[in-house]
């Protein structure tokens, strides 16, 4: 992943990907790959959203002294 993908992308990217796996009407070798890029773009989520949550709790606590 080179390019630094806005999270409403990639979130809106692992819905498309997460219909796909829930159609269920791919052949399966589709399916796997689909399914492996969903837990790629789930962990990124994961990490980014972690990201700004610490990044929001370092500005309240900036704002709170």
């Amino acid at each position: 992943m080179s390019q630094v993908r806005e999270l409403d992308d990639l979130l809106a990217e692992l819905e498309a990907t997460m219909g796909k796996l829930a159609e269920g009407t791919s052949p399966l070798e589709e399916l796997v790959a689909a399914h492996q890029r969903a837990v790629r773009l789930l962990a990124d989520a994961q990490s980014r959203l972690a990201n700004l949550k610490a990044r929001a709790e370092q500005t309240a606590g900036l704002l709170a002294e």
